[in-house]
């Protein structure tokens, strides 16, 4: 069962991740929107600092918002950071279990300072923004299979960040 590609990303590649657990059918659909904002050679990141986790920043899509509205509201309400879209990039889809949690990925920049409005739940896990070299990031992403023994999550997360930098980089790279 395929999941309708808003125009924004008709025409830009899908990306398929399926993970080892996912039932025959998903049952469940989470979107959202993720920012690769960048400034110079490094990227912004969400540092979990209790669990170590590192994320490119995005989260949910609410009912009745743009995508692009998504994107630039969970950069800021993780990191602080207020961006501005570049481009759409593509749309990362996972499946595990019975849900596909599809990702809508923007290339973004810095353009000023905002304010940080965590949820209690990234209160807790320490979540802090951090700039970081691409390539480190890319480097500790591709480490993913080494997580699976501390948590399929943090694996998945890593899996799905490194596929979409990858992605990311090789686009550019060819332009």
């Amino acid at each position: 069962m395929d999941h309708p590609v808003p125009a924004l990303f008709d025409a830009k590649p899908v990306i398929r991740i399926t993970g080892a657990n996912a039932f025959p059918a998903y049952t469940h659909v989470r979107a959202g929107c993720r920012g690769i904002v960048l400034r110079g050679d490094e990227m912004l990141i969400s540092h979990e600092l209790n669990s170590g986790w590192y994320l490119i920043p995005g989260g949910g899509l609410e009912e009745g918002e743009s995508l692009e509205a998504c994107c630039l509201r969970e950069i800021e309400e993780e990191t602080g950071v207020v961006s501005r879209i570049e481009k759409p990039l593509f749309t990362l889809q996972e499946h595990y279990e019975d849900w596909l949690y599809i990702s809508y990925y923007f290339l973004c920049s810095p353009v000023g300072q905002g304010m940080q409005a965590l949820t209690e739940a990234e209160a807790r896990r320490g979540l802090v923004a951090e700039w970081k070299p691409v390539a480190e990031m890319l480097a500790l992403f591709a480490r993913h299979e080494e997580y699976a023994a501390e948590s399929e999550p943090k694996r998945g997360s890593c899996q799905r960040e490194h596929t979409a930098l990858s992605q990311f980089l090789q686009t550019e790279a060819a332009t």
